[in-house]
């Protein structure tokens, strides 16, 4: 089925998302949606992006389905975040292919999806939607209003593997690592490893678990394959005394630095610089952990920094299973978990020396320093400490500091991220 929509491509499209222009070669628009469910269950990380911008594995879901599916894609995310995302194609089409963006991609799927006639559509085992086929007005009621109410023929898809809550993110992070490793490198040669570097557990086959990009330095450093792949991106930098396990990512112009110890199941995005010693851990990108302190079964969003010293537990000191905030239901839920750790949201930051509790949830925007355990809920635009308490944090003071960070990566706070901030400064009153 992949292989007759290859072989139907056409004209050419070229579609910007977040200013990366990507050029598909087919007539097909393709919308990776959110529901307000699969939106609100996913925050603070959904705050600031559609779903299908996280990065989990090596790339983010929307790679990944490129590299399934050809077509040009958008997106229709949540409500605030359309200004910025779009709401599908620009102009109504006749033939569109909606698929739900907190899907993890496969063959398998991408082959249920392909196999699609215009009017139907897909459902999980529990009947929600994860894909349809039809105009654009059609798709856009059926993931409002559910596919019965607009028309659409169901069928089942069966069990998929669909990112629910923040928690699945670390959780399915190694396999996705091993499943990236796979397609990125496939056909090709990775760049020759120094001589001073030491690898472990792969014997004669070590060049097949390790993949270098162009550009990439590594010297002393120490990295072992046995649990799975290690991928190192193209500028990136592991400094001498590091040593790595895989499965491990480090994308496009991150740092290691001296010494590191970094654990399997972990994922640096571009332009991260980490120290310390992480295990099992997701950052996005554009964020730094760059000292000693601990991080694990974690998920970081982009423009954070977590200061030197600082600690998150993961695991509690009775063993107990684990509960976390979850926004859906304004209230704390089960995780069934005995190992979860810090979740942030974008533009948060810690200071030195701070300590976070098991599974503890910071917002968008927030200023954690001082001594002492905060709350294991932060809402977005808090700043303060455990022991003097917290209090809001200006818009114009924070926008002054957001510029300020992201200018070092010659990036700009716009006017539709200013919105977007705006908003999630007002949804977060609610929560002081």
């Amino acid at each position: 089925m992949l292989a007759s929509a290859v072989s139907g491509l056409r004209t050419v499209c070229l579609r910007h998302i977040n200013t990366t222009p990507q050029i598909m070669y087919t007539q097909r628009h393709i919308i990776l949606f959110d529901t307000e469910e699969s939106h609100s269950n996913l925050l603070p990380l959904s705050f600031t992006r559609p779903v299908a911008e996280f990065r989990i594995g090596i790339t983010t879901l929307r790679e990944k389905w490129e590299s399934l599916l050809p077509g040009c894609y958008s997106y229709r995310p949540a409500g605030y975040l359309r200004d910025k995302f779009g709401d599908g194609p620009e102009e109504d089409c006749d033939d569109c292919l909606f698929v739900s963006g907190s899907i993890l991609p496969d063959s398998h799927v991408a082959c249920l999806l392909e196999g699609l006639e215009s009017g139907e559509a897909l459902t999980d085992t529990a009947g929600v939607l994860r894909g349809c086929r039809g105009t654009t007005q059609q798709c856009r009621k059926a993931v409002d209003m559910g596919p019965e109410a607009a028309g659409f023929r169901t069928s089942s898809a069966g069990s998929l593997r669909v990112i629910r809550y923040v928690f699945d993110i670390f959780l399915r992070n190694a396999e996705m690592i091993a499943e990236d490793f796979e397609r990125l490198t496939a056909g090709r040669r990775s760049a020759q490893l120094s001589d001073t570097v030491r690898v472990i557990g792969a014997g004669r086959r070590a060049d097949s678990k390790i993949f270098v990009e162009e550009g990439a330095s590594l010297e002393c450093v120490t990295v072992n394959l046995k649990d799975g792949p290690v991928y190192i991106g193209r500028g990136v930098q592991i400094m001498e005394g590091a040593s790595l396990r895989g499965p491990l990512a480090v994308c496009d112009n991150s740092k290691v630095k001296m010494g590191a110890r970094i654990y399997g199941g972990t994922t640096f995005g571009p332009y991260c610089k980490v120290g310390g010693e992480v295990d099992n851990t997701v950052i996005f990108g554009y964020s730094n952990k760059a000292h000693d302190g601990y991080l694990g079964n974690a998920v970081i969003g982009e423009w954070c920094n977590i200061g030197a010293g600082t600690n998150a537990s993961n695991l509690k000191n009775d063993y107990s299973k684990i509960r976390i905030w979850n926004y859906a239901t304004h209230s704390f839920m089960r995780t069934d978990l005995q190992f979860c750790g810090l979740i942030m949201g974008d533009h948060s930051k810690a200071g030195i020396n701070c300590m976070f509790n098991t599974a503890t949830v910071v917002g968008v925007g927030c200023n954690i320093h001082g001594a002492g355990f905060p709350r294991v809920f932060i809402p977005s635009f808090s700043e303060g400490s455990a022991t003097a308490g917290f209090s809001d944090v200006p818009m114009k003071k924070f926008c002054d500091i957001a510029e300020r960070v992201m200018q070092r990566r010659n990036k700009h706070l716009n006017e539709l991220d200013r919105h977007i901030l705006e908003c999630i400064r007002e949804a977060a009153s609610k929560f002081k």
